[in-house]
């Protein structure tokens, strides 16, 4: 398979994923029987309920030492427990041929593009993968074709980027890297370049960041409003189920910005310890019915450009993380912070979610979870044989 960021201009990107994706397709077309294929990290156990629930058999990929949670706590939700020395072990060849014995159908979560790589899963990994391979690599902020491309070619409100510290002229959030966690982010907030750099000094005089993280931080306008992540289905068999839908909405609780925020203001002074914004759970929330159009004119434009910046197109779950505030002239906007082209892994959609009950009307089956849309048009793919249109 063939490496897409360095070797292809975007003119020739469809061509070049065409042909990586017909590999794919001629796998899933084999497939007599199908399985759900589930990385064991981030929303697995959601991934795993919804497959169950579905009547799909589930095989889960998990690494040793981190295995207890899924292989015994949960077993009940894996047909299949693959154990491995190391997540990157995923690309090895006989994890790979156990996976397409199984017919397995693979879900994409943030670990998988963290863990395995996006090198690794573009031009390793021969598993058909639900939804679009080549779009996790968007999630990067870095990079130059990611979500911060897509989203100003999309004509989408993101907050306005500061190039230096030096341009620091009004509240700002820093948006950097944990030097010892790749998975979460290090934030700080700075109103002037020099209340930058003295909470730059201490964050690495703490060893919560390094020059190398600092490399890629990104200093944004910090944007007042209401915070939501707006989270949606996109379809591959739109003659079916139509563009997208949207599944709800919800915020995060952080380690340790929840717990300052717990307290008086007077205290929060008394704490010299940098706040983390560490994502440790989730809780639901509902926006304004007047306000809904806002969100789904974004997710309507999202849709759009990944269709010509990452064919096929975006398919399978996808969040647009943002806040609604107030625009220079007194007019409400959904301002996008970030965006997460896979599952959101936040299981409290589910319950949480008035939407739900929508969507079980709208397909006359019942749906518990965003999840179950998946598995739904999984499901009918595999009924009319056309699995390999829903892969890559």
């Amino acid at each position: 398979m063939l490496n897409l960021k360095y070797k292809y201009p975007i003119e020739k990107l469809s061509s070049v994923v065409t042909l990586i994706r017909e590999d794919i397709q001629k796998i899933a077309d084999e497939y007599e029987d199908i399985t759900i294929g589930i990385f064991g990290s981030h929303s697995a156990k959601e991934v795993g309920m919804a497959a169950k629930a579905a009547g799909i058999p589930t095989a889960i990929v998990v690494q040793k030492g981190r295995d207890k949670f899924y292989s015994k706590y949960n077993r009940h939700l894996y047909d299949t427990v693959i154990k491995v020395d190391s997540f990157k072990d995923l690309l090895k060849d006989d994890i790979q041929e156990r996976l397409r014995e199984l017919g397995t159908i693979f879900i994409p979560n943030r670990s998988f593009s963290v863990y395995v790589g996006y090198d690794g899963i573009e031009n390793q990994f021969k598993v058909p993968i639900y939804g679009n391979r080549f779009i996790l690599r968007a999630e990067d902020r870095v990079d130059e074709r990611g979500q911060y491309h897509l989203l100003k070619k999309a004509g989408i409100r993101c907050p306005e980027k500061f190039e230096s510290p030096e341009d620091i002229d009004r509240l700002c959030i820093v948006k950097v890297q944990q030097a010892k966690n790749k998975l979460e982010r290090a934030f700080f907030y700075a109103s002037s370049p020099e209340d930058y750099y003295r909470q730059e000094k201490e964050l690495m005089e703490k060893g919560i960041i390094n020059e190398d993280v600092l490399k890629d931080a990104r200093i944004e306008e910090y944007v007042l409003g209401a915070r939501f992540n707006a989270n949606f289905h996109g379809y591959a068999l739109e003659d079916i189920f139509g563009d997208f839908d949207l599944v709800g909405f919800s915020d995060r609780r952080q380690v340790n910005l929840q717990g300052f925020l717990n307290l008086p203001a007077k205290d929060q002074l008394k704490i010299s310890l940098p706040v983390k914004n560490e994502e440790i759970g989730h809780y639901g929330i509902t926006m304004r019915e007047s306000k809904q159009p806002l969100v789904y004119d974004a997710a309507y434009k999202f849709r759009r450009v990944v269709e010509s910046e990452y064919p096929p197109k975006m398919i399978g779950p996808f969040a647009l993380q943002g806040a609604v505030a107030y625009d220079r002239d007194g007019i409400l906007e959904f301002v996008v912070f970030d965006v997460s082209p896979r599952v959101p892994g936040d299981p409290a959609m589910g319950p949480t979610s008035p939407e739900m009950r929508n969507l079980s009307i709208k397909y006359n089956m019942k749906i518990d979870d965003p999840m179950d849309l998946t598995m739904m048009e999984i499901l009918k793919a595999k009924e009319l044989g056309r699995l390999k249109e829903i892969v890559t």
